[in-house]
């Protein structure tokens, strides 16, 4: 540190500067400055490098971790804002690494305190809302310091809304872009020093990849997601009032936080911009702010960029074309990202939710309210609501099937419960059913009926293409249908859509009007209702905002949902099933099973059993608890939809419950046809989720058939040749000796022919002809000798032999007689079948 500051302050010296001060060579000799002000103002274009920013950077390659954030705290402190702008570019981009994804910086995504204690702790001091990088932040602010940042770099939406020189809806981006100059490259926007911080903090999440070793890290103990926490409960509190920036030197006058640029006026929130004629960028316009709303400037700001970032992907016309399944993905997100949202979501709950009770009220409402308590009102419906929607959309629409989805479950789920993260708690109670959903949400419920309507047929349509034998798809339906069967809410849905199918009829004055977004200057968690009609507009204007005027509502609790439904309480129960009988199957086998197996001395499946399934990994008690996810999720389907008992019956019924006689092995659902089983609709999703199978058997040539993993291959290739050779050379011979009608001939019928077709399992008439057409005479197959099983049980025999004092050669004529008395024994009962066959 002490050699650090002696180089800051030799180049702070005048004298010092002015003497090494850079001359080109080719520069005249006889033109001589004084001071590099002179230079600067005779050669704008050669401005003078900044010995702080090439120290810094020196240091950041030599210097350890702990030792550099020293240096730039004191640098924070020491260093006035006309020296301090030149790095804080670089200083962002080394901590939050580069717009393209190039430079990692502190990797913060990744940085844990139980991983990296020292570091996490020096990272998470120097970068909270009231440590050092902050203080530096509104030190710069005071200047009214601009930072460039470039537009290609920008959400998709915005950025191709930019490029085609329309301005943006959200006020983010008002009096910001940039134009290039003459020769310039790009678009770029204008942004203070807060704003720089934060679009490079909220975009981190999406432009760092994740490193090779970050897949097993918990997102909720990394540096990132605690930061997005803590700057969450800084600036949009739940209680009190946001504090005011700190001062950058001790004693001294804290800067002024407010924006240069003028900010949306509280008056306009809810009320998204109803012009037919899209705004040119180049007119950008000013906004007379309200003087009140600078205290509040920085939760806006950090609220519009953490929304901006992360849920602007998609517009409503990219929704549209998405739906094509043509249609290409051009942003796809992560788990991560979905769990900082849910993060987000959660918290802008708590903060809509912290009104107190005189300030939710319609009389309080109408008198003056600070910018703050406005703001709370208009969080989720002014800036969040449309964009979160069409982010679940394309979630639901395009996340992979498998349990990764619960991440963007777990999120919907968060955002369709305001009432969990209310301050008052409900009264305890032993049954947790018992707490109905208080109407004080009604409004919330009719003015995002979309979140709960549409998206739950959305995960209607997975869950009816998913494996609900798995337990964590079986938990997803119990979450969902375990949510939605709160006492009261399916009544304040079907409200909703009662309210949204109202015709428009009534009043004259009202006909004119059309539908855009709702209107939220009100509050909407009042607790009177308002007149019918007007809630009936504000349902039909949420509706037609998010979808568009020609969208197409399908109810909820319309008779093509209550299908779906019926087909998922059909998926229910058959999947209850087969988890059982694979429960019982494997309680069948004992943990010596496949050893015994291997030996030869139980049966093997050489044709495969259930296919892979979570529950082979977790075992009984994976069982037990998939049992219960449906049993709750089909008992909270039938609560919400009225669903009785005989039609349940009637499901169980229509699926062919009924179990064979050994009550595991079921076919898929098919009908017969003229050329054998066609399978259903219901059957191809059986087998494609492992729910049913048919029993697949060999049905070619046996000594043709693949080599076993217990078979030794070189050995079944040998004896398959030399029983080739036998087979060709002595054929007449056999087929002589098999012809006989004696019991000679039956003991050469059991040892040199195949079972006959009418042994096998055949399903298909195809099969069973072609079958016919390959029969094939008698043979002799040594491939049993190839296997490992038979080598082990002969080696074996004959280590048991030894211990008695038996020879190889005694040995083997023994087990040769013990077969030949096995043989005549079973060519007498088999004679004896196929006289009672007879």
């Amino acid at each position: 540190m002490t050699t650090f500051r002696r180089r800051v302050a030799e180049w702070r010296s005048p004298s010092l500067r002015r003497a090494t001060l850079w001359v080109p060579q080719w520069f005249p000799k006889t033109a001589v400055f004084t001071s590099c002000q002179e230079a600067a103002m005779a050669f704008p274009h050669l401005q003078q490098p900044s010995f702080l920013l090439a120290s810094l950077k020196a240091d950041s390659i030599n210097k350890p971790f702990a030792q550099r954030c020293q240096d730039l705290v004191k640098v924070i402190e020491d260093f006035p804002a006309k020296e301090l702008h030149t790095i804080f570019p670089w200083l962002v981009e080394s901590i939050f690494g580069s717009l393209d994804g190039v430079l990692v910086g502190w990797n913060l995504r990744c940085l844990q305190g139980r991983v990296n204690p020292v570091e996490y702790s020096i990272a998470m001091e120097f970068l909270d809302p009231g440590g050092p990088m902050m203080k530096l932040v509104y030190k710069l602010q005071a200047e009214d310091y601009k930072f460039d940042f470039p537009v290609s770099y920008l959400p998709g939406p915005v950025k191709a809304s930019i490029q085609e020189r329309v301005l943006p809806d959200s006020p983010l981006y008002h009096n910001k872009v940039q134009f290039p100059a003459t020769g310039g490259l790009g678009l770029n926007l204008a942004l203070n020093p807060f704003e720089y911080y934060m679009f490079f903090f909220a975009l981190s999440l999406i432009t760092q990849k994740p490193l090779p070793g970050a897949l097993h890290i918990r997102t909720s103990d990394c540096a990132y997601f605690i930061l997005v926490d803590r700057y969450l409960s800084w600036f949009l509190p739940t209680e009190g009032s946001v504090l005011p920036p700190l001062s950058s030197s001790p004693g001294g006058p804290s800067p002024s936080p407010a924006p240069r640029t003028p900010a949306i006026p509280f008056a306009s929130y809810g009320l998204h911009h109803t012009s037919l004629l899209k705004r040119h960028v180049s007119h950008q316009t000013s906004v007379n702010a309200d003087p009140a709303s600078h205290e509040i400037w920085r939760s806006e700001t950090l609220l519009q960029v953490f929304v901006e970032m992360w849920l602007h992907h998609y517009s409503l016309e990219m929704y549209q074309k998405m739906q094509s399944p043509h249609a290409k993905e051009s942003f796809t997100p992560t788990e991560e990202h979905v769990l900082v949202v849910r993060l987000l979501l959660k918290h802008l709950h708590a903060f809509s939710n912290s009104l107190k009770p005189e300030q939710v009220s319609p009389s309080a409402h109408s008198h003056a309210t600070s910018p703050l308590e406005e703001f709370k009102r208009a969080a989720v419906p002014r800036f969040v609501q449309q964009k979160l929607y069409l982010f679940l959309q394309h979630c639901f629409g395009h996340w992979p099937l498998d349990a990764s989805f619960r991440a963007v479950l777990e999120m919907w789920l968060s955002y369709l419960q305001p009432w969990r993260y209310a301050p008052e708690k409900p009264a305890p109670s032993s049954d947790c059913q018992a707490r109905c959903v208080s109407e004080r949400w009604a409004p919330f419920v009719q003015e995002n009926l979309l979140m709960y309507t549409k998206l739950f047929v959305g995960f209607l349509s997975r869950a009816l293409r998913t494996d609900l034998v798995s337990p964590k798809n079986a938990l997803m339906v119990f979450r969902v249908a375990k949510v939605f069967a709160q006492p009261n809410l399916a009544e304040m849905i079907q409200k909703g859509e009662q309210l949204f199918l109202e015709p428009e009829l009534v009043i004259p004055h009202r006909q004119h009007r059309l539908f855009t977004a709702p209107t939220f200057t009100g509050s909407f968690l009042s607790s009177w209702p308002p007149a019918v009609t007007d809630t009936s507009f504000r349902v039909k204007s949420h509706v037609y905002s998010l979808e568009g005027q020609d969208c197409k509502y399908t109810p909820m609790f319309g008779p093509e949902v209550r299908t779906l439904v019926l087909r998922l309480a059909q998926l229910i129960t058959q999947a209850k099933q087969t988890a059982k009988s694979i429960s019982d199957q494997c309680g069948e086998s004992t943990p010596g099973h496949p050893f015994l197996s291997w030996l030869g001395f139980c049966s093997t499946d050489t044709n495969g059993s259930y296919p892979a399934n979570d529950l082979d990994e977790m075992g009984q008690d994976s069982v037990r608890k998939t049992d219960e996810y449906l049993e709750k999720a089909l008992e909270y389907l039938c609560q919400m939809f009225r669903l009785s008992e005989a039609q349940l019956a009637q499901l169980t019924l229509a699926l062919g419950t009924t179990q064979d006689e050994n009550g595991k092995k079921q076919l898929p659902d098919c009908i017969v046809g003229e050329d054998g089983l066609i399978l259903t609709p219901l059957g191809r999703y059986q087998i494609i989720n492992g729910l049913r199978r048919f029993d697949i058997e060999y049905q070619g040539d046996l000594e043709l058939q693949p080599i076993r993993s217990y078979e030794i291959a070189s050995l079944v290739r040998m004896l398959f040749r030399l029983s080739s050779a036998i087979n060709c050379r002595f054929a007449g011979q056999m087929a002589a000796l098999c012809s006989r009608a004696d019991f000679l001939g039956s003991f050469c019928r059991y040892h040199l022919t195949e079972p006959g077709v009418t042994g096998r399992h055949l399903l298909s008439p195809v099969a069973r002809e072609s079958a016919a057409s390959r029969a094939r005479g008698p043979r002799l197959s040594l491939r049993f000798l190839g296997s490992y099983r038979t080598l082990l049980s002969l080696l074996l025999a004959f280590f048991v032999a030894s211990l008695f004092c038996i020879g190889p050669l005694p040995c083997a004529l023994l087990l040769m007689l013990g077969y030949l008395l096995y043989a005549v024994a079973m060519t007498l009962l088999t004679e004896r079948s196929k006289l009672h066959q007879l």
